[in-house]
């Protein structure tokens, strides 16, 4: 698993309107990578919704927001437009992106161990170090408990 002061690594991944989205486009700006398991789950969708509801202030505080799950691009067209998300989509369907970042293992669920993704959310510099690592994400407010740890600039 990657650490806070960890370069990040590079990715390329196609979102949901088919466009190519590489981390070296967001030189310069604060970034938000969060990978979740999968569209239209009940966590998912809040953690996504959270993000959504506080994307205003996150932008004003200098944040671009990226999901990425293995869903295909169709899919997370369809997850953007029924919860109104203006962010950033990757379809990670081979998940080279999730297993660079360490977040494709093993998990565990009513006594049944399978491959999937850990939920986790990093805040990378505008020069492409990782400042924070969430693996303990509150779907339902996940905006404010990143928001909280960036308040000094506000």
């Amino acid at each position: 698993m990657l650490k806070e002061g960890d370069k990040a690594p590079d990715f390329s991944g196609v979102d949901q309107d088919g466009r190519t989205v590489t981390l070296g486009q967001f030189s310069g700006k604060k970034l938000i990578l969060y990978f979740y398991p999968k569209d239209n789950t009940t966590g998912c969708t809040a953690e996504a919704c959270s993000l959504r509801d506080g994307y205003a202030e996150l932008k004003r505080k200098g944040f671009e927001i990226v999901g990425v799950s293995p869903d295909s691009q169709k899919s997370h067209r369809g997850f953007a437009d029924k919860h109104e998300l203006r962010f950033t989509l990757i379809a990670d369907t081979d998940k080279s992106i999730a297993s660079a970042y360490g977040v494709w293992g093993l998990k565990k669920f009513m006594g049944r161990e399978y491959m999937g993704i850990l939920r986790t959310t990093f805040i990378i510099s505008g020069d492409g170090v990782i400042e924070k690592v969430f693996t303990k994400v509150d779907t339902k407010d996940h905006f404010r408990q990143i928001a909280g740890t960036y308040r000094e600039e506000a």
